[in-house]
Order: C-alpha cells, then structure tokens, then sequence
C-alpha cells in the first residue's frame, strides 16, 4: 500500500490510521533544517492530547518530552527513541496526491514517516504505561552538517538516558523486515572545499603565471592517492570529489581563482578523528610547486555510528517480538554519514533499517525525487519502538497491544 489515496485525520480511526494520517500531513508540509517550526507546532500539539509535557529544544525547532514509567515500576533505566523532523531542499515527483505543497523542499529521505512512527510509539507508551521513564526526541536538522543531534546532546537531551534508538527507512528492504547489526552501520564524513588563487594570465605563457588549474587537478588527482597510501584501506576511508571549478569559457586564458570541493568519508572512527592534519599537509604539499594561495576549509561532520552490542541485541529482540524471526535481517556498513552517531558518542545505542518497499513497485532510493514508502511500514516501525522501550536486559519484551 503505497499510500496514493487520501486519507483524513478524522476518517483515521485506528492507531494505524492515525500514524498514515500524521505522515501525509507532513510529507505534504515539508521544512528545511533548523526552519521545521511548524512540524515542531504539529507534534508538541499530538504530544499535549496525550496529557505529555513537550520541551522545545531552545534552537527554536525540535523537542523532547518523557513518558513516565508505569506507576510502581521498578526500573530506574532510561530509554530513549529518537526521530529527524527536517525535509531536503530538492523538488518531489512522487506521483502522491499529499506531495510536498511547499516549491523546491520535500521528504525524500522518509523522516515524515520517522516523526509518525514515533508519535504512534507515544500513544501506546501512555496507553500502556512502560516500564521505565521513555525519552521521546524529535530532532531537527538532521540533512545538515555537522547535524541537529549535536545541537540536542549539547541541551541536554540524553543526560539521564541509559541507551538510545532510532530508526531509518529502507527503500531497498521489504516491509517487514529491519535490518540490525552490532557494530558499525554508517561512517563518518567530512566537507573539503578548497579555494586556489594566483595571478591569471595569458594560457601562452603559463610560467608567468601562477596556474590555479593546473594545481586543482593536481590536487584532485593527487590527495586521494595519498590517502590510499597513507590511510589503512581497511577503514574504508574514500575522497571523492564533487565539484570544480575555474575560469570562464576563454580556452585561452589561465584564471585568477578556482575552488574544488567534496567530501571524504571513513567507516573508522579513529580516522574520522585524527586524518585533517594529514589532509592540510598534503594539499600543501601537492600545491607548493605551483605557487598558488592554497585556502582548506575542512568542515569535520559526523563519525559513524557505531551500534552498541547489548543494544542490538535487545533491539533484534524488540524486532522479533514484533515481525517474528524471520523480521530480523543483516545490515550491512553503509559509506553514508547519520548524525545519530552524536547520541552514540554519548550514550550506548542502536539504529536499525526498517524495510519500506513493496517488493513489487521499482525501487525508488533516498534522497530521490520519486522516493516512496509503503505505508504498511508505519505500524511496524511504531511497535518497535514501543517494544524496545519495554525490553529489560533480560531480553523480555511486552509489546503494546
């Protein structure tokens, strides 16, 4: 069920219909990070009709608020859910008949379907009181570098909680399977933007120059290699470069300035920490013979995120109490970066890859403007949170009927 059909809140009876109803409404009213100041209105406002108490993060967008443990629980341990509320700055074409409403921003990457899920967790968890106090954490900004959880963590929002979760859309995965690992599932990454200046001259009479073109694809060709020589290949650290650029469209005429920017990733976190200084030197180097002003703005983003090995255990629990067995599968590194890897630095936790796809439609990837995901996800991915709220290290579970 791919959702191409409307569906208001009032004709959304039950918890399933209320989750598909949440999402449509905010995959058709998308904001980009750190603006989601409606989307933060409309989930403080499900959040009150539960009797909750929501805390808006002092960014202005994003909040948190915690479910209370049900009365005389034992437990003192903290859990905590969390779900990105923030939309890309890229147009839709879905084909959906609630797409984006808003010009060039859009939910391509499934986070309206996180913010429902979440909000599905929160009514079971007040409808059946949990175990222990549960943390409730929509976070904004997440499509941004070095990314909202950083925001999050410097306010507070994990002090006090054991460990952590959160769940990311799959479009490569079936429903009704989720994807868990212990260990490393996302790497680091980091932006290079490179800035080169020189005197410009004649193309005739380069040496009178200082050839800004010549030293960006010196550099361009020549940092990767260095890395590859200079990093442990096994840590799965890649520079790729994604733009260029120098000069007009005179073939005859050596520019003043160019710029080349990219970003390098590594699913090491120790590389992720230490490997700028190594950059800055051999962009230096590769430079020097050219002459040219060399400017490195290295903006560092997020490590990996590196799943905790109890926590994912309690999390394939959490999925099999749910989906049954067969509903836990493998999930492989991937070379993209989560911001998620903030709470992890702090705290244990797990992020899992909950299927969204058909199984029959094409497969549509993130950050794609006809991404779809199918709806019938929406309630499995609530009811793990839930169930993963409840989880003692014991391993028992009690989902939320």
């Amino acid at each position: 069920m791919l959702g191409r059909k409307k569906r208001n809140d009032d004709e959304a009876g039950d918890l399933e219909g209320r989750i598909v109803a949440w999402r449509r409404h905010l995959h058709a009213h998308p904001e980009l990070s750190y603006e989601e100041h409606e989307t933060t209105d409309y989930v403080e406002a499900r959040l009150r009709d539960l009797g909750l108490k929501p805390r808006r993060f002092e960014l202005g967008t994003g909040l948190w608020c915690d479910v209370p443990a049900a009365k005389g629980a034992a437990a003192t341990d903290v859990v905590g859910l969390r779900a990105d509320i923030d939309a890309l700055p890229m147009d839709e074409d879905s084909g959906l008949d609630f797409a984006s409403t808003v010009e060039g921003v859009s939910h391509t990457c499934g986070h309206d379907g996180h913010t429902a899920m979440l909000l599905g967790a929160a009514e079971m968890l007040v409808a059946d009181p949990p175990p222990r106090p549960v943390r409730l954490i929509f976070q904004p900004a997440e499509e941004t570098m070095p990314g909202g959880a950083l925001d999050c963590v410097r306010e507070g929002a994990v002090e006090g909680v054991d460990r952590i979760l959160a769940l990311h859309c799959d479009p490569h995965r079936k429903v009704g399977e989720v994807g868990v690992t212990a260990g490393g599932i996302t790497s680091s990454n980091a932006k290079l933007r490179l800035r080169v200046t020189g005197a410009g001259g004649h193309t005739a009479r380069p040496h009178e120059t200082q050839d800004v073109v010549h030293a960006l694809a010196t550099v361009a060709a020549g940092l990767p290699a260095v890395l590859s020589r200079r990093v442990d290949p096994r840590s799965g650290t890649v520079l790729t470069w994604g733009a260029i650029s120098a000069g007009g469209e005179a073939p005859n005429v050596i520019p003043d300035s160019g710029e080349l920017i990219g970003t390098l990733r590594s699913a090491d976190r120790d590389v992720w920490a230490e490997v700028e200084p190594l950059v800055r030197e051999a962009v230096d180097q590769l430079a020097a013979p050219y002459g040219v002003g060399v400017e490195l703005e290295y903006t560092q983003g997020v490590p990996p995120v590196v799943n905790d090995d109890e926590c994912a255990d309690l999390a394939a629990r959490a999925v099999e109490s749910v989906l049954g067995p067969e509903g836990v599968g493998p999930a492989e590194q991937s070379s993209g970066g989560e911001d998620f890897a903030w709470y992890t630095e702090e705290i244990p936790g797990v992020y899992l890859r909950l299927g969204v796809w058909d199984g029959e439609s094409d497969e549509t990837d993130l950050h794609h403007p006809g991404f779809l995901l199918d709806e019938a996800a929406l309630i499995h991915g609530a009811r793990i949170l839930d169930a993963f709220a409840r989880l003692d290290r014991s391993g028992d579970a009690r989902p939320a009927g």
